[in-house]
């Protein structure tokens, strides 16, 4: 069975496109260090989850996977999407779980109003980085006035990913998107950001992905 796990991962990692293998790494951060990720082949990416979740590597790979919308490669090498889903990510909030009525939803920022509903789509863990790579060095500014994020927060953020700004952004946006749950749409992000002293590219980027 082990050598099945160990065969079977490999090729779902070699059947990823670079850019969706570079992402599923940043979305495994929360699991594994940083500095073991971050160089990792696919082969070493293997080795390291099979040490990590012996008997288990398979259903973590599934819910990244379905965070980056892979669900074809999740059908073709039919991995275990539902324990992932229950027991790998408690954190993250179902799509179909309904938003409790009367739950309030926070502001873009502190003391402002909230964005009325708007029908757009909700944000990917790929948008989410996307949007990352973009963002400058006013990260801090854009979490604390703009998302309504705690600076303590944000400095926990710096000191888990040292020396990668990306990731700073990445897990900040991941923040709100948490807060927000099905409220994190693309168009509210727009409108949290729109104020932001941010490179006007960052609002274009966003209009795209409502153009989708």
């Amino acid at each position: 069975m082990a050598r099945d796990e160990r065969v079977t991962l490999l090729e779902v990692y070699q059947a990823l496109p670079e850019e969706q293998f570079q992402n599923l790494k940043f979305l495994l951060e929360g699991r594994i260090p940083a500095g073991l990720l971050l160089p990792a082949s696919r082969p070493e990416l293997c080795r390291i989850l099979l040490q990590r979740f012996p008997g288990n590597s398979l259903r973590v790979t599934a819910g990244i996977l379905q965070q980056l919308g892979c669900l074809d490669l999740i059908q073709r090498f039919q991995l275990p999407l539902e324990e992932q889903i229950t027991e790998e990510t408690p954190w993250e909030p179902s799509r179909d779980t309904p938003k409790v009525r009367g739950d309030p939803t926070p502001p873009c920022h502190p003391g402002g109003i909230p964005a009325p509903p708007v029908n757009s789509r909700r944000l990917t863990e790929k948008d989410l980085m996307q949007v990352a790579q973009r963002l400058g060095k006013e990260w801090q500014e854009v979490g604390i006035l703009h998302l309504g994020l705690e600076r303590s927060r944000l400095e926990q953020i710096q000191e888990e990913n040292p020396g990668n700004p990306v990731l700073w952004n990445f897990e900040m946006l991941r923040d709100w998107q948490r807060r927000e749950r099905h409220e994190a749409t693309v168009s509210r992000l727009r409108s949290c950001l729109k104020p932001a002293r941010l490179d006007p590219g960052i609002l274009d980027f966003l209009q795209s992905l409502q153009r989708d």
